[in-house]
């Protein structure tokens, strides 16, 4: 893509992003209130940062890689649901993903 295509499309995604935050401000409070809203709310979320994480530990490209990145994640949710600090969490899984490294895990 040239560097022209790459910053039309960077400008057309930001406009439609601001559009979808406009239209979330657009919609009545009382939809929102609703538990079922709320909950849905909070799982498309959640699922969608789940997801994100996935692809970025598990993937390099468009290929499938079990590396470091891996592991640290493991130790992170570990210490996640243990109730560390957030940035004990971090320390964690970088000083796991550079031990490994060091190591010679890819």
């Amino acid at each position: 893509m040239s560097p022209v295509g790459t910053w039309i499309a960077l400008v057309v995604a930001s406009a439609v992003v601001f559009a979808l935050k406009l239209a979330g401000h657009l919609v009545p409070k009382h939809w929102l209130a609703e538990p079922r809203v709320a909950r849905t709310a909070a799982l498309v979320t959640v699922a969608l940062l789940s997801a994100l994480v996935a692809v970025q530990t598990a993937t390099r490209g468009n290929e499938l890689v079990l590396d470091a990145r891996l592991p640290a994640l493991v130790v992170a949710a570990i210490a996640l649901a243990l109730r560390a600090p957030f940035i004990v969490v971090v320390l964690l899984a970088a000083v796991t993903a550079a031990v490994l490294r060091a190591l010679g895990m890819p």
